[in-house]
């Protein structure tokens, strides 16, 4: 803002002048004060819908604010008692939608993780319930909600990196998608179930195989 001493001679035009800068200093400095504005707010939701006949359903709710999500899941019919892994996926070529009998490339009757990436993309985030929330954690079972009596009540807020990704997410192009199918109904995940999953051949594939998805829009 420039400041300009206006001087025309003496008596009343310098008062003028000198009351005019100090009108201008004292805006100045007002406007210097005022708080920053606060991040805006999106709201994005999802209803989950059941993926490999797991009988689930449940609901997203993601309240963004700026780079920050205050992440909200209500699940119900999920095998009881067990870890669920569960994260937003994105990916810039993928279809970034959730996918479908179609997408069963082995015609083995089932979705395993891979057959549903081209759809749904890689991890972008691990919906854990503590520590690391990055792809790393993808595979963290220990912090992943274990769903008593089949519910699942999650809260957490996750933060995003700032740029296009971020931007797609709040566009509606984030997906959900919470893992865990008990194929063989006994209760654990076991390897009699569907075999080994095709993420690490340690792990059952029931652990891996998508239960939910859900579209954020």
């Amino acid at each position: 803002m420039q400041h300009r001493k206006l001087y025309a001679g003496l008596g009343g035009m310098v008062l003028a002048g000198t009351v005019a800068v100090a009108g201008i200093q004292a805006s100045s400095a007002t406007e210097s004060e005022k708080p920053a504005a606060a991040p805006s707010r999106v709201h994005l939701q999802a209803d989950l819908d059941s993926l490999n006949d797991s009988g689930a359903s449940g609901h997203v709710h993601a309240e963004f604010k700026g780079r920050k999500a205050d992440v909200r899941i209500n699940a119900r019919g999920l095998a009881k008692n067990l870890p669920h892994a569960q994260h937003l996926h994105f990916g810039a070529d993928a279809r970034n939608e959730c996918p479908s009998v179609y997408d069963d490339a082995n015609n083995d009757l089932r979705l395993n993780v891979a057959e549903g990436v081209p759809a749904y993309g890689p991890i972008l985030k691990s919906l854990t319930t503590s520590g690391d929330t990055s792809p790393k954690s993808g595979l963290a079972v220990d912090r992943f909600p274990t769903t008593p009596k089949g519910v699942e009540k999650y809260e957490r807020v996750v933060n995003f990196a700032p740029g296009a990704v971020l931007r797609a997410i709040k566009s509606g192009k984030g997906v959900v998608v919470i893992h865990g199918v008990d194929h063989n109904g006994n209760g654990e995940y076991d390897f009699d179930g569907a075999g080994a999953s095709e993420l690490d051949p340690g792990l059952p594939a029931e652990a891996t195989d998508p239960a939910l998805c859900g579209v954020l829009r």
